[in-house]
């Protein structure tokens, strides 16, 4: 009975051997799952352990970055993987600027660009002692901004490894500096050279990332460019400099970011002055002497005229040079032509006095070495403003009586000049009302007479003519400049 109710037991749970067999493996199947969970927990916590381990005080930048820039996490042709645009902070310090060539319009100027953006990929643990990881010998396994220089002459020395450093922050920020030479090309206002402010400009943009990718701002929002201390005493010709975005008008492509640099320089005006303008004045001034010397001076006046002009020649074809070479009028253009006008307009002066004085006078006029051109014409314009003056040196001596001899000394149609006629003298006939008045001839002026007046003129009028002209040039372009 016992053996049978066991059978029909065991018949009975036959039926439920597939279900016990389903929970056998079933449970199997999560140990299993359970097996491998703690196998990969314990994998990953060997790895994060190693990785930490990389990180532990003793260990060189070297072995960080080894482990930061392995491939299997690191890839530098793909963009940091932020939210959004990524950001370069853009800042610039001028380290030197060089003389300036004239020639050219170029400048020389030596700066750091520094650029830092944030790359999550390079965080690394706190734990370590390394404020930043110095990564200048991985700089071709790290991703760069692809700054590009526009606007600009040429790079003077090329980027070697002396030249930048690179650096990793704990928290992934990358701080790339950079040591760069320019040769800028400037803009002058060359019309008003040597007056005018030239303006050098260079900008930065990516070449490849477009603004929805990449967006440079400078650093600090800073308007200006910070200078080295040492900047002062090495050059002043830099007068004002800023930071601004390129317009986009003036901008190389107009859906890229980019920055501007402006440099605004100033031309030495004491060199210029020393070396152009003073010796031109000395030379024209120089050429002046020559209106001072007797008429028939002619070696000394020769030799003053041709001197001065030569002088000026060699100095202004020395120093035009080294001038850029434009097809407008420049300011040392008008300077110079203005002023070998002056020197041979001198020379020319010369030869008229000289041609003057040597001219055969007419009527057999007497030239008295004694008298003076200015003097001899000072009373007849005393008369015209109504003042009576003693006879001038040379008239008739009166006869007793107070009158002159009628007729003596002209004949009866000659024009004579009568000095009681009224407030202004007058010309008639000797034989016409002047019988009885104090009357001499109208001589016609000598020519050596002429000649020093000529000479007496061009005493003022030259002088004064160049002063005009000095006053007017300097104002004139420095108000514009």
């Amino acid at each position: 009975m016992g053996w049978a109710a066991l059978g029909r037991r065991a018949g009975g749970g036959g039926r439920f051997s597939p279900i016990l067999s389903l929970s056998l493996a079933s449970l199997a199947s999560s140990l299993i799952l359970v097996v491998l969970c703690l196998l990969t927990s314990a994998i990953t916590l060997a790895t994060f352990i190693k990785a930490e381990d990389i990180f532990e005080e003793g260990k060189s930048d070297k072995e960080i970055l080894d482990n930061l820039l392995l491939s299997t996490r690191y890839d530098k042709r793909l963009l940091p993987p932020v939210q959004g645009t990524l950001t370069v902070n853009v800042s610039v310090l001028l380290l030197s600027l060089a003389s300036p060539d004239e020639s050219s319009l170029k400048y020389e100027v030596e700066f750091l660009l520094q650029q830092q953006w944030y790359d999550p990929r390079l965080r690394y643990s706190n734990r370590s002692r390394y404020e930043f990881l110095n990564a200048i010998h991985h700089h071709n396994d790290i991703w760069l901004p692809d700054t590009y220089f526009i606007m600009h002459g040429d790079f003077k020395d090329p980027l070697i490894p002396v030249h930048f450093a690179l650096r990793i922050y704990r928290n992934g920020t990358v701080n790339y500096l950079m040591r760069r030479h320019l040769i800028l090309s400037c803009q002058g206002r060359l019309n008003i050279f040597p007056f005018d402010d030239p303006l050098c400009s260079f900008a930065i943009e990516s070449i490849s990332y477009e603004q929805t990718a990449i967006t440079y701002v400078w650093k600090n929002d800073e308007d200006t460019l910070r200078k080295s201390p040492s900047l002062t005493t090495l050059n002043a010709y830099l007068i004002q400099n800023q930071t601004i975005t390129c317009p986009i008008k003036a901008s190389w492509r107009g859906n890229y970011s980019c920055l501007k640099v402006d440099l605004i320089f100033t031309r030495d005006r004491a060199f210029y002055f020393t070396t152009v303008f003073i010796p031109g004045v000395i030379l024209v001034t120089s050429s002046f002497i020559t209106f001072w010397l007797e008429w028939n001076a002619v070696p000394a006046r020769v030799m003053i005229g041709v001197t001065t002009m030569l002088n000026f020649f060699t100095t202004s074809n020395g120093f035009r040079s080294t001038l850029p070479v434009v097809s407008n009028l420049t300011a040392m253009n008008v300077w110079d032509g203005v002023c070998m006008c002056f020197i041979y307009a001198s020379l020319l002066e010369f030869v008229c006095v000289n041609y003057v004085g040597r001219k055969r006078p007419l009527h057999n006029v007497v030239y008295r070495p004694g008298e003076n051109p200015v003097t001899q014409r000072l009373p007849a314009v005393l008369n015209r403003i109504g003042i009576i003056l003693a006879s001038p040196l040379g008239d008739k001596k009166r006869e007793p009586g107070g009158s002159q001899a009628p007729g003596s000394g002209a004949g009866p149609n000659e024009i004579v000049t009568c000095t009681n006629c009224g407030p202004n003298p007058c010309t008639h006939a000797a034989n016409n009302g002047c019988a009885a008045e104090q009357v001499r001839k109208k001589e016609p002026p000598h020519p050596i007479r002429v000649a020093k007046t000529i000479d007496v003129i061009a005493r003022i009028l030259f002088p004064a003519a160049y002063a005009i002209f000095l006053a007017f040039f300097f104002i004139h372009y420095k108000s514009v400049s």
